[in-house]
């Protein structure tokens, strides 16, 4: 554009100057040789002109001459390299689709047309090649022979961490992660890696220098990365609380900074604070998480925060709790178990009666239980509250990929993922009933009286003559289903009732309740008393 610009103005130019010439006339004379040339100035300046456009079109075909044979090879240069790069896309599409043949085949013929050291994609089309024919050991040279290469390096780290994954070899795997890490911390797959490898080993100050660069290159959001940092100082401070209380206490106080909300870091702070006698500011920090999310370790702490004080500040410490976070089955159990332990039982039950309304679990029964064994020791009533426990869904726990655990812990112990246990109820008991409520009235089975006398001894009774394909096998099936089953009637069997047969009324239906198996007339007396159990 700007070229099209400047040759208009010079044309321009030359139009004002052959106007302003032709407005002025005037005459040149020349001298030469002893000769002399009049000419208009016109004719002059026109005559100018055309020797300088002769001169350079001159000068622009010794030019072109002269670089003819570079504009040749290159021009044959770049349609070589223009095929090149046509089979290394097609070799790179047919490695997608999983053609190994063909992505070898554009593999040698892109390594012809273009030099590898020029176009590094040759490389990884060739490993790709290779992964896809099996040849795994050649592979993993070619991914090795990527890492001299700095362009190169972070993808054949990728390659071998890949096929260490492949064969199982989870040392192999967390080094290259590492070392990928340790270049672009924004890789996801090393990062996870290397923070799986940093936590499993205990080396909490090199997850947190990990989390903060993940941050720093905007992998992972602050939200998450906060909750990460809080999750690695938690566990920081567990694992320095008996040995460094003083760093302890700091890691602890900043992941309650950073989470609130998480229970964990609440306890480990506020048990800190609790040790070095700082009563007040730890049972702030519990008041914040129960305010939050109730959790029982909490309830614990903050019940239990002052060793010398007698039960019925204790209880008083759980009612409070229970002003914080009110119509919570949590609150209720906290102050069920503190009036427990200060011999209130009447608080105890009511509070406790009160959890199973909000929220009906094990725990509750079974503290129910305690209160009926140690205000009435009723045995009776306690196996009572003991069995309606076992059906009962369970208590929420610490569970995480399949493991429950009372405590919780930064990873999984399973997979090694950090951050890996929730607080939930685990998976239900099999066996459970479905219809659980014990406090419904029981449902009385009525019982089905048998008939009379079987039907095969009743009068008329139609037998059979003929037999059709397949009767004898159906006798077989009958024979064991039992003795009160009634023979199928054919076509033949009708064809041979007399005509002066008695009239035989058709067998009582059986009544039966819906998806109701139905009772043994013989049991039905003991049965028709019990509560109606699915399993």
């Amino acid at each position: 554009m700007i070229r099209i610009l400047a040759f208009l103005a010079v044309v321009f130019a030359l139009g004002l100057g052959f106007a302003w010439l032709a407005d002025r006339p005037g005459e040149m004379l020349v001298t030469f040789n002893g000769y002399q040339y009049q000419v208009s100035l016109m004719v002059a300046a026109v005559a100018v002109v055309a020797v300088v456009a002769a001169v350079m079109i001159v000068w622009w075909l010794i030019k072109a001459l002269w670089n003819s044979p570079y504009t040749i090879s290159r021009y044959f240069r770049v349609r070589r390299r223009d095929r090149g790069y046509q089979a290394l896309s097609t070799g790179m599409i047919a490695a997608g689709a999983g053609d190994g043949a063909l992505a070898r085949k554009k593999t040698k013929e892109a390594a012809k047309l273009i030099r590898s050291d020029q176009e590094p994609l040759i490389q990884l089309l060739d490993a790709q090649a290779s992964l896809l024919e099996g040849d795994h050991e050649g592979a993993r040279e070619k991914f090795e022979t990527m890492l001299d290469d700095p362009e190169m390096r972070l993808l054949g780290l990728r390659g071998l961490y890949l096929e260490a994954e492949r064969l199982g070899d989870r040392n192999a795997a967390r080094h290259y992660a590492g070392r990928a890490a340790a270049v672009a911390p924004q890789l996801a797959w090393a990062a996870e890696s290397t923070l799986e490898d940093l936590t499993e080993r205990g080396d909490w100050d090199g997850a947190l220098k990990l989390v903060d660069a993940q941050k720093s290159t905007r992998q992972i959001e602050r939200d998450a990365a906060n909750r990460r940092r809080a999750v690695l100082l938690t566990a920081k401070a567990q694992a320095l609380i008996d040995s460094d209380a003083n760093a302890a206490r700091a890691a602890a106080l900043e992941a309650n900074r950073l989470r609130p909300d998480f229970a964990p870091a609440a306890v480990v702070a506020a048990k800190l604070l609790f040790r070095q006698n700082d009563v007040r500011k730890g049972s702030k920090i519990l008041e914040a998480a129960w305010k939050a999310e109730p959790h029982p370790e909490i309830a614990e702490l903050y019940t239990h925060a002052r060793p010398g004080d007698a039960v019925l500040d204790r209880l008083n410490r759980a009612k409070k709790l229970q002003e914080l976070k009110k119509n919570h089955a949590e609150s209720s159990l906290a102050v069920a178990r503190a009036a427990l332990d200060a011999q209130d039982f009447s608080t105890a039950r009511r509070e406790a009666e009160a959890a199973i309304r909000i929220d009906r679990r094990e725990g509750a029964y079974l503290l129910l239980a305690d209160i009926e064994e140690a205000e009435t020791a009723d045995q009776g009533k306690v196996r009572q509250l003991l069995s309606k426990a076992v059906r009962a869904p369970r208590d929420p726990a610490w569970v995480a990929d399949g493991v429950v655990s009372d405590r919780w812990a930064p990873v999984s112990p399973i997979t090694g993922r950090l951050d890996a246990f929730e607080w939930r109820a685990p998976m239900e008991r099999l066996g459970q009933l479905i219809d659980g409520h014990e406090d419904t009235p029981e449902v009385q089975v009525p019982a089905i009286a048998a008939p009379a006398r079987p039907v095969q001894e009743r009068a008329g009774t139609i037998e059979h003559t003929a037999e059709t394909p397949g009767t004898a096998t159906e006798e077989k099936m009958d024979d064991r289903a039992g003795e009160d089953h009634v023979t199928p009637i054919t076509a033949a069997a009708f064809a041979q009732v007399p005509e002066d047969a008695e009239a035989v009324e058709p067998a009582q239906e059986l009544t039966r309740l819906p998806d109701d198996p139905g009772v043994d007339p013989d049991d039905a007396a003991d049965k028709s008393t019990r509560r109606f159990r699915l399993f």
